[in-house]
């Protein structure tokens, strides 16, 4: 017997959870947990549906493709402990964090892999037993390093890419190898400051609060969905270099938390597909 998730979205219409939950029942699947949320705004409709059972899934997805609406998407993920692969340029405070509580069992996920575009983080990652990998950028087109990243990536046929603070911008062949699996921490409070040097940005406009921001990554930069936030309180005399240093804590704790719940079963999050 199995344990999968199925998310479904489509355009919001009657009926949709009866239709949802009856073929779930045709499958003779047991829902251990159900949830959903429609969005009134845009008139989307979103279910998280646990389920447990003997699936097939190409029998399962085809009885749902003809009861759904037209365009509706759903996928079937397995309940089981994630594979991820992370990223890293030279910052190490995502990376360490992450590597600690994996350690430490607070987040329970295996780390395939760490792939950098510098060598720096090698000798952390190595500690922790776990390969690194260094995939120089330089002569490079960011295409042509794109595609020797994903050479790496791929052979290790992770679940989710993190981000830890991998300060290169993914061309949208890279992002669409992994739709809606690379998660990114964003060292600014979104939609506020978006691109580089956001903690420049905050300093020169004197907030008050700033903060960090883990989504899920699209071809629009820093614009896929919101998983997780936090900000604290700087003032005037916060320096730009202070508000950095500041953020470096709300980067780690915002990015772990958004892992756990992206990442640890039961899955916690309605979007994205």
């Amino acid at each position: 017997m199995e344990k999968k998730t199925l998310l479904t979205h489509c355009t919001d219409e009657p009926g949709l959870i009866s239709k949802i939950t009856n073929i779930c029942y045709k499958h003779q699947l047991n829902i251990i947990h159900n949830s959903e949320f429609v969005d009134n705004t845009t008139g989307q409709f979103f279910m998280r549906t646990e389920l447990e059972g003997y699936f097939n899934d190409h029998t399962f997805i085809a009885d749902l493709d003809q009861a759904l609406p037209t365009g509706a998407e759903h996928r079937l993920i397995n309940s089981g402990r994630k594979r991820i692969v992370i990223l890293v340029t030279k910052e190490s405070h995502c990376l360490g964090d992450i590597l600690m509580k994996n350690y430490d069992g607070s987040l329970d996920v295996e780390i395939a892999a760490v792939v950098g575009n510098y060598d720096k983080l090698q000798t952390l990652t190595e500690r922790f037993d776990i390969p690194y990998h260094f995939v120089s950028h330089e002569g490079l087109t960011r295409a042509q390093h794109d595609q020797k990243m994903l050479e790496v990536v791929n052979q290790y046929e992770p679940d989710y890419l993190v981000l830890a603070k991998y300060m290169r911008i993914l061309t949208p062949e890279f992002v669409n190898q992994y739709p809606h699996r690379i998660i990114n921490i964003h060292h600014s409070f979104l939609p506020a400051f978006i691109g580089a040097k956001p903690y420049l940005q905050a300093y020169e406009r004197g907030v008050k609060i700033i903060g960090a921001t883990a989504h899920f990554v699209t071809s629009n930069l820093d614009e896929g969905p919101i998983i997780k936030q936090d900000v604290i309180p700087v003032d005037h005399t916060f320096s730009a270099q202070d508000m950095a240093q500041a953020g470096r804590d709300v980067e780690k704790n915002v990015l772990s938390k958004a892992l756990g719940k992206v990442l640890s079963p039961p899955p916690l999050l309605f979007t994205p597909f």
